[in-house]
């Protein structure tokens, strides 16, 4: 497997086990529908569904909750179903082709539009790494009282380590992702727990969709910017593109069909845990009259007398768990864009290093981090649409994914209609925002 055309973590001559009983499955030795059966195919949406539960929710769901109650909670519901529909398409077309996103944009569009298309996406990619760092950070912060800028170090030194699992092919580093993903799940059933919500509400609020006011539309396009994630749109086709190799038609739709059970069981945890973070922040702050939080830092401190020290705890060890895997998600997908757009690969020490230098700077400078956190999940909702459409058009095309695995209709016009209310609603909010600046 060439390098060109490699995953970002190696499959080729590791993780043979898994491998092997693929194939079994495949070529319809283990017919019985079983966990064993399954268990092979599982992980790349994990390894994706990571980044939808990375600290930037933490900063948009607690300040959505705090302020407004259960009132956007609808808003998460809706962006988890986009993620769904989006990650598998994305793992479609790495199935289909053997090609990641960046390079199947590489392969069909004008050079000066690829390049383009980097540059937003390394803005993205950036911006994601400033949110995942920064949780990190603060969940060292939070739980052990190491300074904010030493726990930035820190944060990268563990992460290069996770990142380090490469080298022993994909199945490591999917168990240790998976486990982080598995620890913020049980925090947050615990949170769950100690604060009892409303569910009346919630489901009112489910049902009745709407806005409050501009403020509420930025915290929604937050949502959707830490929901519907675009790194790991092009992530996750690289994930599938060389993992399990089909040998044939009927096994490559096999595998799609692994493929959506991984994306919904992943997907359904993400959005279990982003609409825990909601729920918590609105029974614990917006309903004791405490919707002043807007801060990572304020929801931890307050936290101790409203529930009592536990929570404050579990809390920050989730934050924690969120921040360091999604980082190296992250990173990741860094590789990946510059892999697949350009053909060009740095050391993955070298791009941790980099993108570390923002996030530095920030706490440098005694930025807000909860703030800086919410921003950035901004600018990354401005970069869906950037990946969403390519992906949507290549998966349409028969030239392109053969027609064993093209999008039907119905699939290219609900996929339209997400990326259609994606765009209005960033449109909107950047009119809001040029006008506020203006007056």
């Amino acid at each position: 497997m060439s390098d060109e055309h490699s995953s970002p973590y190696e499959v080729a001559r590791k993780g043979q086990g898994t491998v092997s009983v693929s194939v079994e499955v495949l070529e319809g030795k283990r017919r019985r529908l079983s966990l064993a059966k399954l268990l092979p195919f599982l992980g790349p949406a994990f390894i994706a569904s990571v980044a939808y539960v990375d600290p930037g929710n933490f900063a948009t769901n607690i300040q959505a909750g705090a302020q407004y109650g259960y009132l956007l909670i609808w808003v998460i519901a809706l962006s988890n179903i986009m993620a769904m529909l989006i990650q598998s398409l994305s793992a479609k077309l790495g199935i289909a082709t053997g090609k990641n996103l960046p390079e199947t944009i590489r392969d069909h569009a004008p050079k000066p539009v690829v390049w383009f298309m980097w540059i937003q996406a390394e803005v993205v990619a950036m911006a994601t790494d400033l949110a995942e760092f920064l949780g990190a950070a603060l969940g060292f912060y939070l739980l052990f009282g190491i300074d904010l800028f030493w726990a930035g170090i820190l944060t990268g030194i563990v992460t290069f380590l996770i990142l380090g699992l490469q080298r022993y092919g994909f199945r490591p580093l999917e168990a240790v992702i998976t486990a982080f993903l598995a620890v913020i799940a049980a925090c947050y059933v615990i949170e769950l727990f100690l604060v009892k919500p409303d569910v009346g509400l919630i489901g009112q609020s489910l049902l009745r969709p709407r806005f409050s006011d501009t403020e509420s539309v930025l915290l929604a396009s937050g949502i959707l910017g830490a929901t519907v994630m675009p790194h790991v749109i092009y992530l996750h086709s690289s994930l599938t593109q060389n993992r399990i190799i089909p040998r044939n038609v009927q096994q490559a739709k096999r595998i799609y069909r692994f493929e959506i059970i991984d994306v919904v069981v992943a997907m359904g945890i993400a959005g279990f845990v982003n609409a825990s973070m909601l729920v918590m922040a609105a029974g614990t702050f917006f309903h004791t009259g405490r919707s002043d939080v807007a801060s990572i830092e304020q929801a931890y401190e307050t936290l101790t007398p409203l529930l009592g020290g536990a929570a404050s705890t579990i809390f920050a060890i989730s934050l924690l768990a969120s921040g360091l895997s999604s980082s190296a998600v992250g990173t990741m997908a860094g590789q990946v864009i510059m892999q697949g757009f350009i053909s060009r690969k740095i050391p993955i020490w070298l791009r941790r290093l980099i993108t570390m230098l923002p996030a530095l700077v920030v706490i440098a400078l005694g930025l807000d981090p909860t703030r800086t956190l919410v921003i950035s999940q901004v600018v990354l909702s401005f970069g869906i649409p950037f990946a969403l459409v390519p992906l949507l058009i290549f998966t349409s095309k028969r030239s392109i994914i053969g027609n064993h695995l093209v999008n039907n209709k119905f699939t290219t016009v609900l996929a339209s209609i997400v990326a259609a209310l994606i765009i209005s609603l960033n449109v909107f909010l950047l009119y809001e925002t040029l006008s506020q600046i203006i007056r």
